[in-house]
C-alpha cells in the first residue's frame, strides 16, 4: 500500500512531465468544435517512492498551497501525507463501492473524528490556515430545508440566462458504481474555464458582478450541495475566442472524512481542445492531473477516464452539469429526497402536514399551493422566480415546469405603493399587490410572497396573527430589493429597513381585511358607536380608525378629521364609565357624555386643537408624514391622468377632422367616378354614330 501523493490545485506545473498519452477525438459530435473521445489512455503514473522524494514534494506542495491562498486562485489546501485506503497506482479504478461517509443522515454527519486538530503549520516563518472538512457540513446547515438548497443551484443557472443559458434541467439518474439514486443539475450557460470552476468549488469568490444577479457571496454551491449528498462532481466546459476547456472536479465529504484529512482538497482535472490535432490535451502539470485522475476515479461515480469523459457528451460545446451522490437519508433511513411518490416530480419525505379545519373545506386547503410547495419541489420551483423569460425552461424529471404567478390566485386586488425610507431617504417605491385568495374564506391561508431581485425568498410569509379570522385569506406579492437577504436565501437580515416593511405589512393586512372582509361573507366592522349603556360591554380598546389602502382611495383630510372624532367620541365613555361606576346617575351621565360630544364637534368646527391628543396613542397611527406622502403621490398620478384626458381630447378632435377629410374626399371621388361615366357614355355615342 502506497502514500498518496501530495495533490494542490494551483501548482500543477511544478513537476515534472510524465508519460501521458493525448486523448484522441473522433469528428462531428458537437457540431464543428467537440468531437467524442475515442483514445482515453493514459499511462500509469510512478509514484515516488523515495521518503526524501516525497518530503521534497511535500515542501514544494505546502509553498504552492501557500501561494494558492495568497492569489485568490483556490481555497483548497495539500494533502497531507496519509494512508492511502487502496493502491492508487494506476489511473483506472476498479475497487469496490466507494464507501459512504459513517452516518449518512445529514444532521448526524458532523460527527466527524478523524484529524479534528486543524493546525496551523509554520513554513519558511510563514504562518497559513486550512479550511476543516467538518466546515462542508457545518457552512451546510444554514438550510434548514433542502428545496432551499436545491434553488440555490437553480439560481445559478437563472443567473446563466445572460450568458445565453435556456433551460436547467433537474432529473434523478443512478449511480454507476452500486445504482443509488442521484441528483442531476445541468444547464447551458457559458460554462466555467478552469480558473472559474476553481473559484466556484473554493470558498469566498464570486464572479456576480450583475446587479441583477441572484447569487452574491460565492457560498451557495457548497452549502447546497453539501447539504444534499456528501458528495458532489461537476463538469463543465467553456468556450471562448481564444479555446474550449472542459473541467472536473469532486467535493467529497466521504473522501476527505474516510482518508482522514484535516483540510479540505478538491481533486481537479483540465482538458483544452487542441484543434489542429483534435485532441484534448491536459492543462498544467501532467503528474499532479494523474494523482487528481486517480482520486477522481476512485471516489467519484465513474471508474475509468472514458466513463468521466462521456459525460460531456450531452453538454454541448458549453454548459454545466452537477451530479450529487450518496444523498442524505432521514430519521427512518429513507432517501431525504422522494423520487418514487411522483414520477414527475421529487417530494421531501413525510412533510405533509395535515390541515386541521372542517371535513368540506380540508380538501381545497390541503391541495393550495400554499400547503403542497413545502413537499413538492415542481410546485415550488413554479413560483420560485417572480418572471421567467420565455426562451428559458426548468425541466424537472423531464417535463417543463409551468410558471405560477401567485397574484393570478387573488380577488379583489388592490395595488398599494410603499416607499421606504431609511435615515431620511426614500430606498425606493415598491407596489404591493394585495387581495383574498379566490378560494377564500374556506382557506386559512394568508402572509406575503416577498421576492428579492426575482427570486423568491419567504413564501407565503405571515405577517399578523389572526383571531376572529380578521386577515384571514388575505395574500400579498412584492419584490423587496432595498432589504438584503441572508446568504441561504430563506429569509432577510433583520434590519430597520426589513422591521419597518413588516411592520407596513401587517398594517396593510388589517387595513385591507377591514374594508374588504364583507366581500368574502364576513360582517364589515362598523364605525358608529353603540348606546352609551352598551359602552361598558362592547369596548376592545382599539381604535375604528381606519385609512385606505388602494391607490385608486384618496385619503382625504375631511376623513382625518372625522377619524379623530370617531375617536373622541370613543375616548369619552370610557371616562364616564368610571364616573358611573362611582355612583353616578345613569341619566345624568348619559347627558355629560352628550355635551362633552357636542362640544368636541363644535371644537373641531371652529379649529380647536384640543381633539389632536388622542387617548393610548391612537395618533401614531394617523402616519401623517405617509399620508402627505401619499397625497403628493395621488397629485402627480392626477396630473398625468389630466394630461392623458388632454391628448386623449386632441387626439379625438384630430379622429374628427380626419374622418372629415376622408368623407370629403370619398364625396370628390364619386363626382370624378360619375363624370368619368358620363364621359365614356358620350364617347360610345360617339363611337356608334361615327361607324353610321
Amino acid at each position: 500500500m502506497n502514500c498518496l501523493d501530495v495533490v494542490d490545485l494551483s501548482s500543477d506545473d511544478e513537476l515534472g512531465e510524465v508519460d501521458l498519452k493525448p486523448v484522441k477525438l473522433e469528428p462531428g459530435t458537437i457540431g464543428s468544435m467537440i468531437q467524442q473521445q475515442q483514445n482515453h489512455s493514459v499511462q500509469p503514473v510512478k509514484l515516488f517512492s523515495s521518503k526524501t522524494q516525497a518530503r521534497k514534494q511535500a515542501s514544494e506542495e505546502n509553498k504552492s498551497s501557500n501561494n494558492a491562498l495568497s492569489t485568490g486562485q483556490s481555497s483548497t489546501s495539500v494533502l497531507e501525507q496519509c494512508q492511502s485506503p487502496g493502491d492508487d497506482t494506476g489511473v483506472c479504478s476498479t475497487s469496490a463501492v466507494s464507501p459512504a461517509p459513517i452516518c449518512r443522515q445529514f444532521w448526524k454527519a458532523g460527527s466527524y473524528e478523524g484529524g479534528l486538530g486543524s493546525k496551523v503549520t509554520l513554513q519558511n516563518s510563514t504562518n497559513y490556515l486550512h479550511v476543516h472538512p467538518l466546515f462542508l457540513h457545518s457552512n451546510a446547515t444554514s438550510h434548514k430545508w433542502a428545496f432551499g438548497a436545491v434553488a440555490e443551484l437553480l439560481d445559478n443557472a437563472i443567473d446563466e440566462i445572460q450568458n445565453g443559458a435556456t433551460f436547467v434541467i433537474v432529473d434523478k439518474i443512478s449511480n454507476p458504481r452500486d445504482g443509488s439514486p442521484a441528483l442531476l443539475v445541468q444547464d447551458d450557460g457559458g460554462g466555467m474555464d478552469p480558473e472559474a470552476i476553481r473559484r466556484c468549488m473554493s470558498f469566498g469568490f464570486s464572479d456576480k458582478k450583475s446587479k441583477s444577479a441572484i447569487g452574491q457571496y460565492g457560498n451557495g454551491f457548497k452549502t447546497s450541495s453539501m447539504r444534499l449528498g456528501a458528495d458532489v462532481i461537476v463538469f463543465s466546459r467553456h468556450l471562448d475566442d481564444r479555446s474550449l476547456t472542459q473541467s472536473i472536479g469532486l467535493l467529497s465529504y466521504s473522501f476527505l472524512t474516510r482518508t482522514c484529512h484535516d483540510r479540505i482538497v478538491v481533486p481537479m482535472v483540465d482538458y483544452e481542445l487542441n484543434l489542429s490535432s483534435g485532441t484534448l490535451d491536459v492543462l498544467h502539470g501532467r503528474e499532479h492531473f494523474a494523482s487528481n485522475l486517480s482520486i477522481l476515479l476512485k471516489w467519484s461515480p465513474f471508474s475509468t477516464e472514458a466513463e468521466l469523459l462521456k459525460q460531456f457528451d450531452d453538454i454541448g460545446s458549453h454548459g454545466t452539469k452537477i451530479i450529487i451522490y450518496n444523498l442524505w437519508l432521514n430519521n427512518d433511513g429513507n432517501s431525504e429526497l422522494d423520487f418514487d411518490s411522483d414520477e414527475k416530480d421529487i417530494c421531501i419525505s413525510g412533510d405533509i402536514k395535515k390541515v386541521d379545519t372542517i371535513p368540506a373545506w380540508k380538501a381545497v386547503n390541503e391541495q393550495h399551493i400554499a400547503r403542497r410547495y413545502h413537499h413538492s419541489l415542481r410546485v415550488y420551483l413554479s413560483i420560485l422566480y417572480l418572471r421567467i423569460p420565455e426562451t428559458f425552461r426548468i425541466i424537472l424529471r423531464g417535463e417543463i415546469v409551468e410558471h405560477h404567478n401567485i397574484a393570478d390566485d387573488l380577488k379583489y386586488i388592490e395595488y398599494i405603493l410603499y416607499k421606504p425610507q431609511s435615515v431620511g431617504s426614500v430606498e425606493g417605491a415598491v407596489v404591493s399587490t394585495i387581495g383574498f385568495l379566490k378560494e377564500a374564506p374556506r382557506v386559512s391561508i394568508h402572509g406575503f410572497c416577498v421576492y428579492h431581485k426575482n427570486r423568491l425568498i419567504l413564501p407565503f410569509w405571515q405577517v399578523v396573527s389572526y383571531s376572529v379570522s380578521r386577515g384571514r385569506g388575505v395574500v400579498g406579492v412584492l419584490e423587496a430589493n432595498f432589504v438584503e437577504p441572508t446568504h441561504n436565501k430563506q429569509d432577510f437580515e433583520r434590519t430597520s429597513l426589513f422591521q419597518k416593511l413588516e411592520g407596513r405589512l401587517k398594517e396593510m393586512t388589517w387595513e385591507y381585511w377591514d374594508y374588504h372582509c364583507g366581500l368574502i361573507g364576513y360582517q364589515i366592522r362598523k364605525k358608529s358607536q353603540p348606546p352609551a349603556s352598551h359602552y361598558s360591554s362592547h369596548f376592545t380598546g382599539q381604535s375604528s380608525v381606519q385609512e385606505s389602502v388602494g391607490l385608486n382611495k384618496t385619503y382625504m383630510v375631511s376623513d382625518r378629521v372625522k377619524g379623530r372624532l370617531d375617536v373622541a367620541e370613543q375616548s369619552i365613555p370610557i371616562s364616564s364609565h368610571g364616573r358611573s361606576m362611582q355612583g353616578l346617575p345613569m341619566k345624568r351621565k348619559e347627558h355629560v357624555d352628550l355635551v362633552k360630544i357636542e362640544k368636541v364637534k363644535r371644537q373641531a368646527g371652529t379649529g380647536c386643537k384640543t381633539y389632536l391628543q388622542p387617548l393610548n396613542g391612537i395618533g401614531n397611527h394617523l402616519r401623517d408624514e405617509e399620508t402627505r406622502n401619499l397625497l403628493q403621490e395621488n397629485k402627480k398620478l392626477r396630473a398625468k391622468c389630466l394630461e392623458y384626458d388632454k391628448r386623449g381630447e386632441e387626439l379625438t378632435i384630430k379622429v374628427e377632422e380626419l374622418k372629415n377629410e376622408m368623407r370629403e374626399v370619398q364625396r370628390e371621388y364619386g363626382q370624378l367616378l360619375a363624370e368619368l361615366k358620363s364621359l365614356d357614355a358620350v364617347k360610345d355615342e360617339k363611337d356608334v354614330n361615327g361607324r353610321d
